[in-house]
Formats: C-alpha cells, structure tokens, sequence
C-alpha cells in the first residue's frame, strides 16, 4: 500500500486517523487551537449595535455631506436617491466592563462578556454587493474559487479529530421576516487544495450529515466489509493513475465511516447540565436555531475540530431595519454570551478564537423613506465592526476609530484580509508562508498585496 493510504487506516478495518500539520506547521507556538467563527451574513449594522454616535441625533433627516461621502460608489439600491438623510440609531447605548465599551441594547447579553472582547470598529473591504464580499472575507478574493479560512486550517494544521472532519459548518435559521441571501457550499469549500479539507454541513433536520445511517438491510460489519472492498479497488486505481484525490476519497470513506458513530453521541445534548442549557437560553434544544448551533460548536470544539462556522442569516436590512434587526440580535445575542461563557468555565477559551462580524457594514443614511421609528440601511463596505476573543486575542479593548457619521475610517484601518492575517496568526501560522502552488502561483488567503497582522488587538 501507499504510504497516504496506510496512514489513514485503508483496507485494516480502522477508521480513518486524523490528518498531521503540514511540515514545519505551525510556524510559531499558536496561542488558538481552533477557530469558532460566528458569521453574520447580510452586513449588521454597526451604528446600531457597536459603533456609537451620539451626535447623529442633533442632524437628524439632515443630508449626509458631500465632503463625508466624498464620492463612494453606491449600490444599484440608493444610486438613484435625491436624497441621503442621517438616520440615527434609534437604539440606547450603554458602557459595560472593566473598559467601558459602548454596546447597544440590542446586545446587552454580549455585553456581559466585553472585558473578554477585542472590538475592532474599522474595518473595511473593497466588495459592495454580498455575493463578492462574503466570498472576499471567506477565501480571500472575490472571485470565487479559492479555498475558504477553514480549509487553509485544515490543510496547515491538520486536525486533533480521529472521527470528525477537520472544519464543519453550520447554517442556523433565522427570525428576521424575510427572505435571505443565498449561501453556496462554495463559501466553506477547498478550492484547489484537496477536498478532504472542505467544510462538511452539519444538518438542521433529518440525519445531521447526509447518509450517516447505513440503507436498511446494512449493519456496521457489512458496511466495513463492504469498504475494505472498495478501497482495495481504490488502490489498483491509485497505482495505475496516481491521482492524489484517489487516497482522499479513500480516506472520506473512513472518515463517514467512523461518524456514524461519532456524531449521534455528538449531537445528544440530553448530559448537558441545566445550567449550561439555561445559559444558552430557551432555543438551545431546537436543533436548528443559533442558541442549539453553539452549543454544538462549543462540543465540536471538545472533540477536536479545528474551524467550526456559523452562518447566520439575513441581516441585509435595506428596509424596515427596526422589524428585523431585534429579531436578528434576539437570535444570537444570549447565544454568542452563552458561548463566550461557556468556553471560559471549561478552561477552553484561552486555546479557542472566537471571531463575529459579516462582510461588510451598513450606511448613515437611510435607504428609502426615513422615520424616527422605522428606517432601512443600504451596504457600506468603508467601515464597519467585528470582534474577537479567547486564544491569543487582548480582551476589553477597542481597535479603531470612525468619524461621527461612522462612514469613514479616521484610526487604524484594518482590511478583511488583515483580519484573516490576524486569525492564522492566532493559530500559529505567518499568513506570508502559508502557500499553495496553483496555476503557477504560490496562492495564499490573504493575497499578494502587503496585509498585517492587527498586532495592537494581542495578548
């Protein structure tokens, strides 16, 4: 046999080991063992959840000055406008911590948790429309096609799971009443690195990962029997091609194999104290929502997994924003505090990354017809807010500065690539050296332009 197959157990009636780090990963001791990222997709707006300005409320419905947009490309959604009225936020906004950082009273549950965050207000993107941005923050590059964050982790560092995929992603529903924009498996796919390294969907309803249950008439024997088989055939297959995705299905196979028995004990939550379960709040046993996702992130990231992902929903709120917006927050807000939490009380947070934000932020001024009650917001790509906490991150601090419209960046601008720099870095990996040779290029997350780890946001 091939050495690749020997390693993951071919033909000896084991399940498939977990896949090493690359030679030489990770680059320097790595502070972050894995990676939870909570993704808010649809553009949340930052100047009503985390990006103050208390001065807005003096020029309300006054046109946002020609010298403050100074020209910024418009989407189709706003181009045609006469007019662009400040819309204050019509939230209240509250210190909390050690610190004294300004959270929205839509978040006053992660509020809870501020002494443990990093909130960086400025960041900014290139990409205005979704599509292109979600793809831009996730692979790199607007394109699509490249490998997404969670696959270059797999690919560097590998996984601690024997019987989990390396990066798993989960899809939870939403309340906002809409519909939302789509998301492609694209978005958590390998691109050009081999495809073990994609992120497997873990299901809402039905069998939590495709096909887990072995077809009636098949038991556990006759399913390892049967694989034995194939990968035999498989490996007269390797010898006369030598196509490296040969052995990777191979050890796909075993993986499947090996979470038919993993994942049910992974998915019953019925050990989980009350205490923890009343943490994450009500929603926390409906398989489906954001309460029950986290928890199970929480869980995959015991067992081993590297990158776990959460795409949550339809915070595009070119309309209506103060309908859907508390709805959208109400889904995640406990959720994200209870996770936070949780990590900490088990001794997990500090070898855990937890990153939440989405591709971009949303405008000052207000799309459609402004009310002191109700108001829409069309995309904004030149700033907008993430945080991070746990591994390797400095909690309680603020990184970045808006101007009072929070339209412009006016303090230590942070590019979506330099976040991404600043997430491998977290892992142990110098985001420079972590390459992949591809159509004649030594292809890399953050591209080819100069990016910096956001080394003031550190521990």
């Amino acid at each position: 046999m091939f050495p690749e197959l020997l390693r993951a157990g071919v033909g000896t009636g084991q399940a498939g080991k977990a896949h090493a780090a690359m030679s030489g990963l990770p680059h320097f001791a790595p502070k972050a063992k894995r990676l939870i990222y909570l993704f808010m997709n649809g553009g949340p707006s930052q100047i009503d959840l985390l990006d103050y300005k208390p001065g807005l409320e003096k020029i309300y419905d006054t046109d946002l000055p020609a010298s403050v947009r100074n020209g910024q490309r418009l989407t189709t959604m706003t181009s045609g406008q006469t007019r662009f009225p400040i819309a204050p936020s019509k939230y209240k906004f509250k210190q909390h911590g050690k610190s004294g950082m300004w959270f929205s009273e839509l978040l006053e549950n992660t509020a809870q948790v501020a002494d443990e965050l990093a909130i960086v207000k400025s960041v900014y993107t290139e990409a205005i429309n979704h599509d292109p941005a979600v793809t831009f923050i996730q692979t790199g590059n607007q394109i699509p096609g490249k490998p997404s964050i969670g696959s270059w982790l797999s690919y560097g560092l590998g996984s601690e799971a024997d019987n989990l995929p390396s990066f798993v992603v989960m899809t939870p529903s939403w309340s906002a009443k809409r519909d939302a924009q789509a998301l492609y498996q694209r978005l958590w796919g390998a691109g050009f690195l081999p495809t073990k390294h994609a992120g497997v969907s873990l299901r809402a309803k039905g069998d939590p990962v495709l096909y887990i249950n072995d077809p009636p008439g098949v038991d556990r024997k006759g399913r390892r029997d049967m694989l034995d088989a194939l990968a035999k055939l498989n490996q007269i297959e390797y010898q006369k091609v030598g196509d490296p995705e040969i052995s990777t299905r191979i050890s796909q196979y075993e993986m499947a194999f090996a979470m038919q028995a993993s994942v049910p004990d992974l998915i019953d939550i019925s050990k989980e104290s009350k205490a923890t379960l009343d943490l994450y709040g009500p929603d926390v046993t409906t398989p489906g929502t954001f309460a029950h996702s986290a928890i199970m992130a929480r869980r995959l990231a015991e067992r081993g997994v590297r990158c776990i992902e959460l795409f949550h929903r339809e915070w595009d709120h070119h309309g209506d924003l103060t309908r859907d917006l508390p709805l959208q927050c109400r889904d995640v807000d406990r959720a994200c505090m209870a996770l936070v939490k949780d990590l900490k009380s088990r001794g997990m947070l500090d070898e855990t990354l937890v990153v939440w934000g989405g591709e971009f932020g949303r405008t000052v001024y207000c799309q459609g017809k402004l009310e002191r009650d109700n108001y829409g917001r069309d995309h904004h790509p030149r700033c907008f807010t993430m945080w991070m906490a746990g591994g390797g991150v400095k909690g309680g601090m603020v990184h970045g500065e808006t101007d009072d419209f929070s339209y412009n960046i006016v303090k230590d601008p942070v590019h979506i690539s330099e976040i991404n720099a600043t997430i491998l870095h977290c892992m142990g990996i110098d985001h420079r050296r972590l390459t992949y040779k591809f159509q004649g290029l030594d292809q890399r997350l953050t591209g080819v332009e100069e990016r910096n780890v956001v080394k003031n946001i550190l521990a």
